[in-house]
C-alpha cells in the first residue's frame, strides 16, 4: 500500500507536468473541494485551473523537497520553477484524505528572490 505522502507527490507532480485529470483520476475524491484564492472551491474549478496553467506554461519543473505526514494531512514543501516567467517558487500544499482520496487542499507560495541575504535558501 502507497503512503499518502507518495500519492500527494505523484498528485502534484503529475498536476505539474500536465497530466491533470489523470491526476484527478487516480487520486481525488469527487467531493474535493480547495482554499486557493482564485478559484471557486470545487473540484473542476481547480481541476481546469491546473490544466490550463499546464499548457500555458509547459516548461514547469516541480521538486518535492519535504514531505510531512501526520493523520489524514500530508504536508509538501515544493519547488515550483516557471521558466517562462522566470520565477522560482517555495511553495507548501496540504492535502487532506479521506482514505486513499484526496478531499480538501491548502496551497500558499512565495516567490522566492534572486538576490536574497539568507544563505540557507528556502529549502
Amino acid at each position: 500500500m502507497r503512503s499518502r505522502a507518495e500519492i500527494a507527490t505523484e498528485f502534484l507532480t503529475l498536476c505539474a507536468g500536465g497530466r491533470v485529470q489523470e491526476a484527478y483520476d487516480r487520486h481525488v475524491a469527487p467531493d474535493f473541494r480547495h482554499h486557493n484564492a482564485w478559484f471557486p472551491p470545487d473540484r473542476q474549478s481547480l481541476l481546469d485551473g491546473m490544466a490550463a496553467s499546464a499548457q500555458a506554461e509547459p516548461n514547469k519543473s516541480f521538486t518535492v523537497m519535504q514531505a510531512i505526514a501526520s493523520g489524514d494531512r500530508v504536508a509538501l514543501l515544493t519547488h515550483l520553477r516557471r521558466a517562462q516567467a522566470d520565477v522560482d517558487m517555495a511553495v507548501v500544499h496540504i492535502l487532506r484524505f479521506d482514505g486513499d482520496r484526496i478531499v480538501e487542499m491548502w496551497d500558499v507560495g512565495q516567490v522566492i528572490p534572486k538576490d536574497s541575504p539568507n544563505t540557507l535558501g528556502m529549502f
